[in-house]
């Protein structure tokens, strides 16, 4: 199956006070070999304040496991690949608002 048919990934982060592992379930869109998600609350997400301490990340997507490295866009720096993700979002899913997170897997998708 490919990742455009696939609706949801599973995102593991490490807990930035506990270090255990936290596993969410996500929208999520692909383009240029990366996957983006947006968290809806923007830095209130825990996931995200997560993914500030500590980038790495496991991702499921699918049957496929592999590890990755999580940042969180900069809406000036990173405007246009901000904004294309939200779109993409909204493409797929007919949402797009939040703060896009790219996720850059260690092996090609």
């Amino acid at each position: 199956m490919q990742s455009g048919e696939l609706q949801y990934l599973y995102l593991t982060t490490t807990g930035r006070v506990t270090g255990r592992e936290r596993e969410i379930e996500i929208w999520f869109v692909a383009t240029g070999g990366k996957l983006y998600i947006l968290a809806e609350h923007f830095h209130k997400a825990q996931w995200v304040q997560n993914i500030l301490r500590n980038p790495r990340v496991k991702v499921r997507l699918g049957d496929r496991e592999f590890e990755a490295t999580a940042r969180v866009l900069d809406p000036e720096s990173d405007a246009e690949l901000w904004q294309r993700a939200q779109q993409l979002e909204r493409e797929k899913y007919g949402w797009g608002e939040g703060l896009p997170v790219e996720i850059t897997p260690r092996e090609p998708l």
